[in-house]
């Protein structure tokens, strides 16, 4: 089972939303997945089509850890109805709901016995090939939290001077964190989001993104795609939508998750 923290430093380059088309990627692959919200916006339990309310909230379990079992509160995705029924019946896509009392532990002195709350939790899981974290846009406590349980970081980047810097910074803050609490964390790479081709601020961030990440830039870049906001406010996956309007950006996050997820995981 393959742990992935979806993180970045800075707000409103679309983590959430890289993390949204992995999970339909995965779901239209048959990998199953589970995704825990750990942001106290909670965009990614709306997002997959599931009801605040529904199922134990992350920051109750995260309290609770030493004696709550994830599987017993994970909620299906509503994306699960919107599927073939040909792909329908082995498909899983579950998710442990976010809210706003996941930020009792969102604190930037956060202590280390609390770091591990979550790695309790996922220890005891079971049923699933790939576990989705989508972390606050920030390295505070939850962010540490849910690296401490993880076996990479995704980082989410958008081509802007600020964005840049940040990732650099988060990147720093990962071989530390790596080397003082969690031995088993690396770096899966950094996802470039909403570039444009017609942008010369954007092609130029992509060629200094290409110079300072080296290996760790994983391709294809994410092109910003006027459909998308539509498509997260209708709650659906990038995958059942309709048309051809985002046929490739549902084909550039399959190529990802085969980068993320080992080859005899994914069916097609």
């Amino acid at each position: 089972m393959q742990i992935l923290s979806v993180s970045s430093l800075k707000g409103g380059v679309g983590k959430t939303s890289v993390t949204m088309g992995l999970a339909s990627s995965a779901l239209n692959n048959g990998v199953k997945t589970l995704v825990i919200d750990l942001d106290p916006h909670a965009d990614a339990t709306t997002g997959l089509s599931v009801s605040r309310g529904a199922g134990r909230e992350a920051g109750l379990l995260l309290k609770e850890a030493r004696k709550a079992r994830l599987n017993d509160h994970a909620v299906p995705s509503g994306w699960l109805e919107l599927l073939p029924p040909e792909k329908r019946k082995n498909a899983r896509l579950d998710v442990i709901v976010g809210s706003a009392l996941s930020a009792t532990f969102d604190r930037p002195d956060i202590r280390p016995r609390d770091m591990k709350r979550l790695k309790t939790l996922v220890d005891g899981v079971s049923g699933y090939d790939l576990v989705l974290v989508d972390c606050p846009p920030s390295l505070s406590g939850l962010t540490r939290i849910a690296w401490a349980a993880s076996h990479q970081v995704l980082l989410v980047a958008e081509p802007s001077l600020f964005s840049v810097a940040g990732t650099e910074r988060t990147m720093r803050a990962i071989r530390m964190f790596s080397n003082e609490f969690a031995p088993q964390l690396t770096q899966a790479g950094v996802v470039v989001n909403r570039a444009r081709a017609d942008s010369a601020e954007h092609e130029y961030r992509l060629l200094e993104m290409e110079r300072l990440y080296a290996d760790k830039l994983m391709l294809p870049v994410l092109e910003e795609n006027p459909h998308w906001q539509q498509i997260q406010g209708a709650a659906y996956p990038v995958h059942q939508w309709p048309g051809d309007q985002v046929r490739d950006m549902a084909k550039s996050f399959d190529e990802l998750l085969r980068q993320l997820v080992p080859a005899k995981k994914l069916s097609g």
